[in-house]
């Protein structure tokens, strides 16, 4: 529709090469013609009042008077024709501006038609599959923990020591018994399995998922790779640049700037300018967006301190990692 209305708009108005454009003589031709009648007038006026030459008139005093009386003519008409060009595309430009602004109302005008109570079906559909991708995950934990625990045998459980303080047993979070998880299985976890038989990616997915900081951190990975995944962008396909440790640890203590510019080293335009348009006009993207980063750098700066350098250089090699160098470039999270 909108290609009609907008070949429509564009036959309304003449082109460039129609009838009324021939027709049509514009001031500066008007000008450029009022001109050369000037100075032809002027010339034969002064070849009459000029007195009679008694010497001839050789082939170059000819030629010479015939450059004196046509050349500024010439001169002055090829200012006219290049003056009517660039108003033909001065007017061309403007006419194709009137177009594009003309579809681009037209499709403000159909997003804005829409019932305000209700979500568009893309927006619907992206929201039931992120739910149907987090049902997927928590049956694939409960199978594989089935079938680990499946082969453990029973064990009864040891009697309790008689010291022990009843306040444990009252009001005690399940994450305040757990030990502290490891630096090795946060990294680990933060790639995800790699396939549905990868049972160390699984154990160290678990393991962080009973830490309470970094669930929320998975959690918001799994939710905007999904996202991402949504327009075919994944992060088995990123080849960012390598990063210096030290550079993580600089933006974890706060710096930023050109020289921390590097850790957004993604260069694949194409997942640039999706990302970015995607960021522009859905806001369910824009808001699960900024929570991962702000969850990402919460992580970080707590992971700097206790991280060796090899581990920095495997979570950045994860893709969770990926996906923050992704859109930390794109929200100007390094500048």
């Amino acid at each position: 529709m909108a290609e009609r209305q907008t070949q429509t708009h564009s036959d309304s108005r003449p082109g460039p090469f129609s009838g009324k454009e021939h027709v049509r003589i514009s001031g500066t031709e008007a000008v450029a013609l009022i001109a050369s009648l000037v100075w032809l007038g002027g010339i034969g006026l002064f070849f009459l009042l000029a007195p009679a030459d008694q010497t001839g008139l050789d082939s170059l005093r000819f030629i010479l008077t015939l450059m004196v009386v046509f050349l500024p003519v010439a001169i002055i008409w090829v200012a006219a024709v290049s003056a009517r060009s660039a108003r033909i595309v001065r007017e061309e430009s403007q006419r194709l501006q009137v177009a594009v602004e003309a579809l681009r109302k037209s499709y403000i005008a159909d997003q804005k038609g829409r019932p305000s109570g209700t979500l568009q079906p893309s927006v619907e559909r992206r929201l039931a599959e992120i739910a149907q991708t987090a049902r997927q995950t928590e049956v694939a934990l409960t199978t594989f923990t089935s079938h680990r625990d499946s082969n453990r045998k029973p064990v009864s459980p040891e009697p309790a020591p008689e010291d022990d303080q009843p306040s444990l047993a009252l009001g005690t979070m399940v994450e305040e018994i757990e030990p502290p998880l490891e630096t090795g299985d946060l990294i680990r976890a933060l790639n995800f399995p790699d396939t549905e038989s990868d049972e160390v990616g699984f154990s160290a997915l678990r393991r962080a998922l009973r830490d309470r900081q970094a669930r929320q951190l998975v959690q918001a990975s799994q939710d905007i790779l999904t996202l991402l995944s949504q327009d075919g962008i994944y992060m088995d396909d990123m080849t960012p640049d390598r990063v210096r440790p030290e550079f993580w640890r600089r933006f974890a203590k706060g710096e930023r700037g050109r020289v921390i510019a590097g850790l957004g080293g993604i260069r694949d335009r194409s997942s640039l300018a999706l990302t970015a348009g995607r960021m522009r006009e859905d806001t369910i993207f824009r808001d699960a967006t900024h929570h991962f980063l702000r969850k990402f750098d919460q992580m970080l700066v707590g992971l700097e301190s206790k991280a060796s350098d090899a581990e920095l250089v495997d979570l950045a090699e994860t893709r969770t990692a990926r996906a923050f160098m992704l859109l930390g470039r794109v929200a100007g999270t390094f500048d």
